[in-house]
């Protein structure tokens, strides 16, 4: 008996802002630009990309390019998804 897979989609999970903030979060502390792009996409696209590209003004095929394995989105793409989000990116103190 063989048995099929299926693909995981993270963005099903993502039912609420704090489970989106939280997995922002958790992306941020990889400090790696690409993984943190490709969960900022997996969030927009939890929320919905036409609802996003509406209030961001951006494209669908624009958002789902930046958001792609090849792409670099803009820090402006990125502040705007996010706030569209209802997210905000902070700092804080590194601790070493």
């Amino acid at each position: 008996m063989t048995e099929k897979l299926t693909t995981y989609d993270p963005a099903e999970d993502l039912g609420s802002e704090e489970a989106m903030a939280v997995f922002m979060a958790e992306a941020f502390q990889t400090n790696d630009a690409a993984y943190i792009a490709h969960a900022l996409g997996v969030v927009a696209r939890a929320k919905g990309i036409a609802q996003i590209a509406g209030q961001t003004g951006l494209s669908r095929e624009q958002l789902y390019r930046s958001f792609s394995d090849q792409g670099n989105p803009t820090l402006k793409t990125m502040l705007a998804v996010l706030k569209a989000l209802g997210l905000e990116l902070t700092t804080r103190v590194a601790h070493a």
